[in-house]
């Protein structure tokens, strides 16, 4: 039966835990402990001691249960059976992880359901190799790289995608800004996963995000590429998706030869297509709406106007003055302000409660005798029942009095 006198380990630097092949030991064997390594002597399942770096006899005196165990005689070099575990505790900081298919989210910003894959790596360290052996390695004769990624695939993309998602949604982020915060997520996750790893012994160093996004045939994203590039592009040319939609609807209008008003949107889309799309087609679109509405106050609205009580400039459209708290008796033309007994407007005057006139249909005051806007006269009227009458009238329309030409 060979007895072994040296021991030790000089094997690559992705294997975190070997075991010496031979257990036939003897005492006064050479226990031999490289740097970044250490190692722990089992009998019979039990771990009997663990020795750091440097040169270790396999003596009574170094492994006090090892005389109990095996019995040996006093002072001799007696063969004994036991295990050598090489744990290697280098800083490991190359590996890598992935998503094996896509998270399915749900964009907190603009409500869509996308798929988000994500890669990176981060580096680990055997903090406690007594636990890390009794935990993970169980019979197995070598422990390496690949042994340890897919021992934790399963335990880090349970995490990883929990914490993605989880950040997104409590953060608001949008999975297009993600990118933006790879740093933030990469040590929140680092946080979170570092206690799992420490059950088995293991500690996390640097867990990175390399890089969180979006395949390139998912449709979901395309079309919201599509819309923000959209959005991008009419935030350049200043117009909105309501003047866009009022533009097409023009269009189309100056298309259909049925209606009574392709010409004049016709005319309108053209001389907005000639100063081009952006401010201008605002501008044309304002000046159709108001052609076809014919309301001169929606101007007016635009604007201020001055109060009549205190002199201060207000909102036209507002009720009442916002400085002295009275009311604002709009002139329905021009939207010029006005004392509450005004008759006419003090700014283009414009009658209040007044007639029509027959000539021109401009609002006259009662008291007038002619037109303001035309100058026609106001003051005709029946000779038998005074009611009034219009110039050229030949009978009176109240009470059929025949008038003199």
């Amino acid at each position: 039966m060979a007895i072994v006198d040296v021991v030790k380990f000089d094997g690559p630097a992705d294997v975190y835990a070997w075991k010496y092949p031979n257990q036939e030991l003897g005492t006064w064997t050479q226990l031999i402990v490289n740097e970044t390594q250490e190692a722990i002597l089992f009998k019979g399942g039990k771990a009997l001691d663990l020795f750091a770096a440097g040169r270790h006899t396999l003596s009574t005196q170094n492994i006090p249960g090892l005389q109990e165990i095996v019995n040996l005689p006093f002072g001799g070099k007696s063969p004994f059976s036991a295990e050598v575990w090489f744990v290697n505790k280098i800083n490991s900081l190359d590996v890598k992880w992935g998503t094996a298919t896509p998270l399915q989210l749900q964009d907190p910003k603009y409500q869509i359901i996308v798929s988000v894959r994500s890669f990176g790596q981060f580096g680990l360290q055997i903090e406690d190799s007594r636990k890390f052996l009794l935990k993970l390695i169980g019979t197995l004769p070598v422990f390496d790289k690949e042994a340890m990624t897919k021992q934790f695939r399963g335990l880090l993309m349970m995490n990883i995608k929990e914490l993605i998602s989880s950040y997104l949604i409590f953060k608001k982020i949008s999975i297009l800004e993600i990118n933006a915060y790879i740093s933030e997520i990469s040590k929140h996750i680092e946080e979170r996963i570092g206690p799992v790893f420490l059950d088995y012994g293991i500690r996390i160093l640097n867990f990175y995000i390399d890089s969180i996004n979006i395949p390139d045939d998912d449709p979901a994203s395309a079309r919201l590429k599509e819309a923000l590039a959209k959005k991008a592009e009419m935030d350049i040319l200043g117009y909105t998706y309501q003047q866009e939609r009022t533009f097409d609807t023009l269009e189309g209008a100056a298309k259909n030869e049925g209606s009574g008003s392709a010409n004049v949107m016709g005319a309108g889309i053209g001389l907005g297509m000639g100063f081009g799309i952006g401010g201008a087609v605002g501008n044309q679109m304002a000046g159709l709406t108001n052609q076809m509405n014919a309301s001169p106050v929606f101007a007016a609205q635009a604007a201020e106007v001055t109060c009549s009580a205190c002199g201060k400039s207000f909102p036209a459209g507002a009720k009442f003055c916002l400085h002295c708290g009275d009311p604002n008796n709009a002139c329905e033309k021009c939207g010029a302000d006005n004392a509450q007994d005004a008759r006419s407007c003090s700014k283009c005057g414009h009658s209040f409660g007044g007639k029509p006139c027959y000539k021109c249909g401009e609002q006259v005051d009662p008291a007038g005798k002619f037109c303001m806007n035309c100058g026609a006269s106001m003051s005709l009227k029946c000779g038998q029942c005074q009611h009034d009458v219009k110039p050229g009238q030949k009978f009176c329309l109240e009470c059929g009095n025949k008038l003199i030409e």
